[in-house]
């Protein structure tokens, strides 16, 4: 009977020590890579936005200069090579026009290895909140990474185009 017990109490070890290992799986790290840099570019209002912004004050015609930065960090790449991004773009548009027009937008989104590149998030500019919906692909030469982008941003008042290109450092 001392056997048996000795035997049962082994094996019981065995089951927990196993257990215990298999909770200490340590996943790799993650490694994030930042992508941040300039941008400029330009955005189409519809009237609407136009004359939005007339009612706030801010007059402005409908294509207006964009200059900025945005803000990156890639922060999951799985080997397929999508990686998930978050960034902050930061804009003053209509610095052309005397006009000072400040945008923030959060944007969460994925790139493939091509560097293909989808997101959407809120923006807030004068005109109002609404959410930017994005599509662009990144060109990679060397250490430098140079994006151009696509942005929609839908709202009551109308409709806002951008197309904003700039450059990054791979660090």
């Amino acid at each position: 009977m001392k056997r048996s017990a000795i035997l049962a109490a082994a094996l019981l070890l065995t089951v927990l020590v196993s257990q215990a290992g298999s909770q200490t799986y340590v996943p790799p790290p993650v490694y994030s890579v930042g992508l941040s840099g300039p941008r400029m570019g330009l955005t189409v209002l519809d009237q609407g936005v136009v004359d939005q912004l007339r009612d706030r004050s801010l007059d402005v015609r409908p294509v207006i200069s964009q200059f900025g930065w945005q803000l990156e960090k890639q922060f999951f790449t799985k080997s397929s090579g999508l990686t998930a991004v978050n960034e902050w773009v930061l804009l003053m548009g209509g610095l052309e026009q005397g006009v000072a027009l400040p945008s923030a937008t959060w944007m969460v989104g994925v790139r493939t290895s091509a560097g293909t590149e989808f997101g959407l998030g809120p923006n807030l500019t004068p005109a109002g909140l609404a959410l930017a919906l994005a599509a662009g692909v990144t060109f990679r030469t060397g250490p430098m990474n140079v994006p151009v982008n696509l942005a929609v941003v839908p709202s009551k008042a109308g409709m806002r185009v951008s197309v904003l290109t700039g450059f990054t450092m791979r660090r």
